[in-house]
């Protein structure tokens, strides 16, 4: 892991890996793939599995793969070789190149030949590059100068040689951080990508933690797809993407190509806005009038850089030293100096040296140049006011806005910082801006209200301290250009609530996101300005309740993913008793297209309550109501019908897998044991349903009471089996553990073993591929004419001990 972090190496999660190369529009002909940082080649596999899907298209795949890391090196040529052995097992032609090496520093062996027609030819590329910044003295960055690269980090400088890389119209696909979107460091890299690549795709993740959950990564990360080719798309589809749910409920949409990337922006930023409310923040906010310049005003960088006059810093105050700011006495918007308990100096000598450095008393707005890790506000502004000094020292972490080095007018200072801090402002600022980085670049180039209008919004503010709420009630009444975007904002506040809520409530982690913020949101129709008290509850479908969210929103999602929002949230907010299935009807079919749903009148209640003097008592009284609720249903839940193989009927509690064990029962049973016999079925609800202990102890098989029984077990007499089978839903299939205790607890059995793993869908399959045990059997419900062998001579059969 040391190693990993020195060599900024961030292995890709296998999930992420196959959506990565999902992204890929043209998989047919000749492909030659690229990796140029392929550490264990999780990202060569998935592309390879995207291959075999359509295998007939591929007439043959070459694949070049670079890695630095030895340790990685073994792992790495096994894989390649078994992507290769799969893919000629398919009738695909497949080899390929392994090269364990600096992906930039091989770019010097073949000289400028390594860009000539004969090297540039990769179809395909797909990459996770390291993200470290270029040392200005590294042997790194003399190669890239000598290749007419210039950049400040690895990760774009592997993507811009990949580029260089690609066949006319090849594609790339990678995940890297998000701050080359914007910024003067990256702008000949955003010039040099978007001059010879059409962008296509973008993929944003809403977390900064969510997609390397076990690597302290501090960046926004984003998956991006683009094709070589000079010709610029009409539009790029932006995905805004949850946490785990790569193929699941992710917000989309379609923007055209011109609002993403500006023409006339000599920066070249890259806006990322997901959705319409967002849209019409950037609109509004485009349309101030001011440039910095045309206010009189410039934003700089702090000039003291600590380490570099470390001798004249200083822990307090004297006749010979003055002030210095760094960003922690920033708290709250205010400046607070000294701060309560400093951890850096609080004071710079005025010399010769220094004098260069400090800036002449006057009125400052200060911002601090870097955000924490999944901090809330990205802009954190504040007022600096004369100092009875004769200079001050501001410390490099923090942007100052000034007058041409001067001070400026104080209410112009107070109505820019409260301006800066408005809600608003901080969220138009990360449409551009996806990392935890404010650059001065960034501040100069957005427009900014008139200069008589910030005036009047500092002269409002006065040196009052104002909370957010009221910073924003002022700068919005002030701002009358600003009140048209308000929705955005509010809306953001209203989905944070919902999830306050639902955290209150206890509702489970996997419920806690955005998609269940979102139908808690429609179940009450609480619309961005409508407060709680007002809350409702109006009967929904899924359809009507995912249109809810992109009209009140500007939250739209994919069509297929409707039943997303059925399992993963409605399904448990019924468990919960927060909502009611189908009051207007009880007993309509499940498949019915009128199925739906209603807030529970207790849930509702407690919602009215939410953000009043009352929540906190309606909370703990919902809390009681809901659990007596849930134990009256619990008494009368209703019960499964199954009827087993030999016309007998049964009946299972709801609960549970026992839908998947119904499937089972009537779908498997009949397809591959033919004649069996069942002789035992656990329930959810009791320990089983039927248990021939009697048959089992004439079979030879004494069975271990305290032993964990497979779900179903059926005597398949044509063949003398026991086909032990396990129902896959909450728990996990027959992996190799779960085999030795099969094997263990029916060790006495005379008969032969089979296990089998049931999985309802193919999806829920996937995602224990890994875990599943060779010489076992699997069955998916929703594909029940089929079985998946896993390993070995026999399909569907017994092994005996030396097979095992």
């Amino acid at each position: 892991m040391k190693q990993r972090s020195e060599l900024c190496q961030f292995l890709t999660p296998a999930p992420v890996a196959r959506f990565m190369a999902k992204q890929f529009s043209n998989l047919s002909g000749h492909v030659s793939l690229l990796d140029p940082g392929a550490g264990v080649g999780v990202l060569t596999a998935a592309f390879v599995e995207q291959l075999l899907a359509n295998p007939n298209q591929v007439e043959s795949c070459f694949i070049t793969a670079y890695e630095v890391e030895s340790t990685f090196l073994s792992s790495l040529k096994q894989c390649l070789t078994e992507c290769c052995t799969v893919l000629e097992y398919r009738g695909i032609k497949a080899n390929y190149c392994l090269y364990n090496k600096s992906f930039i520093e091989a770019a010097t062996e073949k000289k400028s030949p390594f860009f000539t027609a004969s090297y540039t030819s990769f179809t395909h590329a797909v990459l996770n590059p390291p993200y470290k910044k270029i040392n200005s003295k590294s042997i790194e960055k003399e190669i890239l100068l000598s290749l007419g690269i210039e950049t400040v980090n690895l990760y774009s400088a592997f993507v811009w040689i990949t580029m260089l890389q690609l066949i006319d119209d090849g594609e790339i696909v990678a995940i890297t951080p998000r701050s080359f979107c914007n910024g003067t460091y990256f702008r000949p890299f955003r010039k040099a990508f978007l001059g010879n690549m059409k962008l296509s795709k973008l993929h944003i993740f809403k977390s900064r933690t969510a997609t390397f959950s076990e690597d302290k990564i501090l960046q926004e990360n984003i998956i991006f797809h683009a094709v070589k080719t000079k010709n610029k798309p009409d539009n790029i589809e932006i995905t805004n993407i949850s946490e785990n749910e790569l193929e699941g409920f992710s917000e989309f949409r379609c923007v055209p190509y011109r609002e993403v990337i500006e023409s006339n922006d000599s920066e070249m930023f890259i806006h990322i806005v997901t959705n319409s409310l967002e849209d019409s923040l950037r609109l509004q906010m485009d349309k101030f009038s001011s440039t910095l310049e045309e206010l009189g005003l410039e934003v700089s960088t702090g000039p003291v850089v600590d380490f570099r006059l470390k001798s004249a810093l200083r822990n307090c105050l004297n006749e010979q030293s003055v002030p210095l700011l760094y960003p922690e006495s920033i708290k709250a918007g205010e400046i607070l100096f000294p701060p309560s308990n400093p951890r850096k100096p609080i004071a710079i000598e005025q010399n010769q040296e220094t004098a260069k450095w400090l800036v002449q008393p006057g009125w400052y707005v200060l911002i601090k140049r870097f955000s924490a890790k999944e901090e809330k506000r990205r802009i954190s502004a504040a007022v600096c006011s004369p100092i009875d000094a004769p200079a001050l020292g501001i410390e490099n972490h923090l942007n100052y806005y000034h007058a041409k080095g001067k001070g400026i007018n104080p209410d112009l200072a107070r109505g820019l910082a409260a301006f800066l801090n408005s809600t608003l402002f901080d969220s138009y600022f990360r449409q551009f801006n996806g990392h935890t980085q404010v650059n001065a670049t960034d501040l100069r180039r957005v427009k900014y209200p008139c200069k008589n209008e910030l005036i009047e919004l500092g002269s409002q503010i006065g040196d009052s301290f104002f909370d957010q709420l009221q910073i924003d009630t002022v700068v919005h009444k002030t701002l009358s250009i600003m009140s048209e975007a308000t929705r955005a904002v509010q809306a953001s506040k209203r989905i944070e609530e919902a999830l306050a809520i639902l955290k209150d409530i206890s509702a489970p982690r996997e419920q806690q996101n955005e998609r269940s913020a979102l139908c808690l949101l429609a179940l009450a129709d609480i619309q961005p300005e409508t407060p709680w008290r007002q809350a409702t509850a109006p009967r929904g479908r899924i359809t009507e309740m995912m249109d809810w969210f992109r009209d009140r929103y500007g939250k739209q999602y994919a069509p297929n993913t409707r039943e997303t929002v059925r399992r993963k949230t409605m399904h448990q907010f019924v468990q919960m008793g927060i909502v009611v299935e189908n009051p207007d009807q009880p007993e309509r079919p499940i498949n019915s297209p009128k199925w739906c749903y209603q807030l529970h009148q207790q849930a509702l209640s407690l919602l009215k309550s939410y953000g009043s003097a009352q929540w906190e008592e309606a909370r703990r009284n919902y809390a009681v109501s809901v659990t007596n609720l849930l134990q009256d249903r619990n008494r009368n839940i209703p019960l499964i019908p199954i009827s087993l193989p030999d016309g007998q009927a049964i009946q299972l509690s709801s609960g549970g897998q026992n839908i998947l064990i119904k499937d089972i029962l009537e779908s498997f049973c009949p397809r591959f044991t033919p004649g069996g016999v069942v002789l035992y079925v656990g329930d959810a609800g009791d320990k089983f349903i039927i248990n021939e202990s009697q048959k089992f102890r004439e079979m030879g098989v004494e069975l271990d009471p305290h032993g964990k029984m497979p779900d179903v077990v059926v005597h398949y007499t044509p063949q003398d089996w026991l086909v032990l089978i396990e129902a896959v839903t909450s728990h996990g299939p027959v992996n190799l553990k779960r085999h030795n205790e099969l094997k263990q607890l029916f060790e006495s059995s005379r008969k032969g073993l089979v296990f089998v793993t049931a999985f309802p869908s193919r999806k829920e399959m996937t995602r224990y591929l890994a875990e599943i045990s060779w010489e076992t059997e699997v069955w998916v419900a929703d594909q029940p004419d089929h079985m998946i062998h896993f390993n070995g001579e026999r399909f569907l059969g017994p092994y005996e001990s030396e097979y095992l």
